[in-house]
């Protein structure tokens, strides 16, 4: 399967983004689907993961209350809805699949990943 993340771009803190993951190549919901973020110097970190039904997500702890998951397997996409940004969530934001049907937050059981979509937050 391949993965097009899009949606990233400059937002002033306290500002919203809304990323897309479109997938091509496979239907998804062969997969659940997740989203990680790397910063400049930092390990990629894990955001949001959502299992392929969608009946089941998971956010990380910085960003419960304010990002959003959620999928549309009749579109072939995954959105994470960001809202009261803060500079400490810019990074690259990448989507990826896992064949697992799990919803780990571990990238290394990740099998598919897109390309990344810059998020900048200004404070």
């Amino acid at each position: 399967v391949q993965l097009q993340a899009s949606g990233g771009g400059l937002v002033q803190a306290g500002g919203s983004l809304t990323l897309s993951c479109a997938a091509s190549g496979r239907p998804i919901e062969d997969y659940a689907m997740g989203w990680f973020r790397q910063a400049p110097g930092k390990e990629r970190e894990f955001v949001a993961v959502i299992s392929w039904s969608g009946s089941a997500s998971y956010v990380a702890e910085s960003a419960k209350g304010r990002f959003t998951i959620a999928r549309d397997n009749t579109k072939n996409t995954v959105w994470l809805q960001m809202n009261s940004l803060k500079p400490d969530d810019a990074g690259v934001y990448y989507c990826a699949a896992d064949g697992g049907y799990s919803t780990t937050t571990d990238p290394r059981k990740y099998d598919y990943w897109g390309q990344g979509t810059l998020v900048t937050v200004s404070s």
